[in-house]
């Protein structure tokens, strides 16, 4: 994979000031809730920046990206989280794949989104329309993902990854993702947080926490202002005992390589390679994934094919 340089004095000073990205976890109420967080202001803007995302785009794909890193809580060692969507609005779908080490990529299916007008609010739900919200966990050594699959009921991703928790594995869960822009439409701050209810937490908990929620500060304005992912829990969560359990780096990441695509360009069916030969050159292939573009020249596919050049 290849970073595409991010544009923007502030925004790059921004980013220098922060922390790095990390995903938190947290107990609270003695154990009966764990609590994860994610800071991924890094993340949303690497991801706009190799993406060549508009606005509205970055939103989407990067309440996608907060999600799935937050899901990774629930994934160990080599085992990874694909979250995906398929709907009949103007998105048509996401997907999102991360790694438990912290590793995120992804990407929406129509870039950019096509509109007839523009968006009144945030409200997505009619980006979205009707469909499917799938989460698969591919364990290391598993032969086949272990997934489950809901109806989109809100065109919300936080709500309706609550949905899934409920119906899919039947554990009372909250999702919150916020990303904040500046005035020129920059990410200046981007996280979320995943509320899961433990097995025996009480009535009680899991109502006082549901009013907290209501009244939770911005995450991705705090994380903009500097303040520690520590600092938002001991201020927002102060009632709840939070004990910390660790923390670990997330990223933008994609294990695509050149070599990959020459590999995908050698084993073509031999009418493909001929059609590829016949040109236009150069050969751009670009990887859905992370948006890194490999140049091939004619040189390059004829020595691949095994032609002289």
């Amino acid at each position: 994979m290849t970073k595409t340089p991010i544009e923007g004095e502030e925004l790059r000073a921004q980013l220098a000031a922060l922390a790095d990205d990390s995903k938190d976890i947290f107990l609270l109420a003695d154990g009966q809730v764990r609590l994860t967080l994610v800071s991924a202001t890094h993340v949303v803007n690497q991801m706009k920046a190799n993406h060549r995302l508009g606005l509205l785009e970055t939103y989407v794909l990067g309440q996608a990206y907060i999600a799935g890193l937050l899901l990774t809580s629930t994934i160990k060692g080599d085992d990874r989280i694909q979250l995906s969507i398929e709907c009949g609005g103007p998105i048509r779908g996401i997907s999102v794949e991360a790694w438990a080490c912290g590793a995120v990529r992804g990407y929406l299916l129509e870039n950019p989104i096509p509109l007839d007008k523009p968006l009144a609010s945030l409200d997505t739900s009619m980006l979205f329309g009707p469909g499917f919200l799938t989460v698969s966990k591919v364990l290391e050594g598993s032969r086949e993902p272990v997934s489950g699959t809901v109806m989109l009921q809100y065109g919300n991703i936080a709500k309706d990854l609550a949905v899934y928790f409920d119906e899919s594995e039947q554990t009372p869960t909250l999702f919150y993702l916020s990303l904040h822009f500046d005035r020129n439409g920059n990410v200046m701050g981007a996280g979320g947080l995943f509320i899961q209810a433990m097995p025996g937490c009480s009535r009680e908990v899991l109502e006082a926490l549901a009013d907290k929620t209501t009244s939770l500060a911005d995450l991705g304005r705090s994380i903009a202002e500097g303040r520690s992912i520590k600092e938002y829990v001991e201020a927002q969560f102060a009632d709840f005992a939070p004990q910390e359990l660790g923390s670990s780096f997330v990223a933008f990441s994609c294990p695509c390589t050149r070599e990959h695509f020459q590999h995908y360009l050698a084993g073509l069916p031999q009418k493909e390679k001929d059609e590829i030969l016949s040109g236009p050159f150069p050969l751009d292939l670009e990887c859905f994934n992370c948006g890194t573009s490999y140049r091939f020249m004619k040189s390059d596919v004829e020595t691949l094919f095994g032609k002289e050049n």
